[in-house]
């Protein structure tokens, strides 16, 4: 058979399976790259090329941190204190979400929704309020902030491995405001919706127990990791491999911390990380680059551009919203891994600036895992941390808040890039 149309059958039926199969997805992204090697599409050192190793590098690393940063209970001391001085149960969970958001901006989501989460369910218990709506908001606060830098979440770290971006473009990119600034701006519209949705808890808030911080030296360590990002962008301005390298620098360090001075299980922290996730991205990236060296990245581009012609805004409506749709279902790391070079492509033939378009699809394919609960590994988590509780989150409970969250923080964000990089 013809390779190109092996690698675009085995492409398709592993995103078919993502959908149906969501919880085998590092099984079957795997599978699907072993295929390709095995019948030729792709060799041994064409795979290998295919991933980009900088961003495995960050997500590895800053994962790493993230354990031990989760583990020292200042995250938990923090939101204590924040929900202590809340005039009212409404403003505690608008605050817990807000905090969500700070966190989610710099550690990836699953990680931050597993360390806040266990915050609000103590306050809700300790209130005797269903806990159901809190986890759900402050899931989707976290898949919002995840966006707004390179470290916050897999789609920002491929969005930055792909289009050459460092730690600091995600402020600032060619001169002007970039994804941080839409992504805070979408967030105040979001804030407004999670007030409406809270506004009637207004009982004073009940104390709750500060809890000792274990030790302040892993929130160094992530100050410490950021500012080394920030810094490095001004000697890899290709993001070829540093920011993966510091990463994975503070990440050991993060073990040997855990080891030495924490005296913890060093097998065990690392056994803990999201390896499923790791190896799900590395099958990915081979699927994807199956398909790019057999040209089928080009056909669908050239597609695209043939249905918009040269209306520069119904491109960018129809890559946002398609994102917004796609990413609402299936996760949206394969779906974006494989919309990036479409997205550069149809760029270059209607002459504009890329940014337009790449920030569009981030936009659409962070925000839009915020509709159902099987969105966003984030969604998951924290749905399966609420049924441990003993409440089951159906699909229209989610949908309830997912969806005026997702449309207030989308269309504002949506307007925002399409006014700075519409030229």
């Amino acid at each position: 058979m013809n390779p190109k149309i092996i690698a675009l059958l085995i492409f398709l039926i592993a995103y078919l399976l993502f959908i149906f199969l969501p919880k085998r997805r590092m099984y079957i992204a795997v599978s699907g790259a072993i295929l390709l090697i095995l019948s030729g599409v792709i060799s041994l050192q064409e795979a290998f090329i295919s991933v980009n190793w900088n961003v495995m590098g960050i997500f590895v690393g800053t994962l790493m941190v993230a354990d031990i940063f989760m583990e020292s209970r200042a995250p938990a001391y923090i939101a204590e204190i924040i929900v202590n001085r809340a005039k009212n149960i409404g403003w505690s969970i608008l605050l817990i979400c807000a905090l969500t958001g700070l966190i989610s901006a710099f550690v990836e989501n699953v990680a931050t929704v597993l360390i806040v989460a266990p915050i609000a369910l103590s306050l809700a218990k300790n209130l005797k309020i269903n806990p159901m709506k809190m986890i759900i908001a402050v899931a989707i606060s976290s898949n919002l902030q995840g966006a707004a830098t390179l470290i916050g979440d897999p789609p920002s770290m491929l969005l930055g491995g792909f289009a050459k971006m460092n730690f600091l473009d995600f402020f600032f990119y060619q001169g002007r405001p970039s994804m941080f600034f839409v992504v805070e701006i979408s967030a105040l519209a979001s804030f407004v919706v999670l007030y409406f949705i809270f506004r009637n808890y207004k009982e004073k808030v009940r104390l709750m127990a500060i809890k000792e911080v274990r030790s302040w030296i892993p929130t160094i360590i992530l100050v410490a990791l950021i500012l080394a990002l920030a810094t490095s962008s001004f000697f890899d301005v290709g993001f070829s491999y540093m920011a993966g390298a510091v990463c994975m620098i503070f990440g050991i360090i993060s073990i040997l911390w855990r080891r030495f001075i924490d005296q913890g299980p060093i097998l065990a922290g690392i056994k803990s990380l999201d390896w499923e996730t790791t190896f799900f991205l590395v099958g990915i990236f081979i699927l994807v680059g199956s398909i790019t060296s057999t040209g089928w990245i080009e056909i669908i581009a050239n597609s695209l551009s043939g249905l918009i012609g040269q209306n520069i805004f119904l491109g960018y409506t129809l890559l946002v919203f398609i994102a917004v749709l796609v990413s609402a279902f299936v996760d949206n790391v394969p779906f974006l891994v494989a919309m990036l070079p479409v997205a550069i492509s149809m760029s270059d033939k209607l002459q504009i600036n890329p940014a337009l378009f790449l920030f569009g699809l981030l936009i659409g394919a962070s925000l839009g895992g915020n509709i159902t609960p099987i969105g966003a590994s984030a969604n998951i988590v924290a749905c399966g941390l609420l049924k441990k509780e003993g409440y089951e989150v159906r699909f229209g409970d989610f949908m309830k808040i997912g969806i005026p969250f997702t449309l207030a923080a989308v269309s504002v964000a949506y307007l925002l890039v399409w006014f700075i990089w519409r030229i």
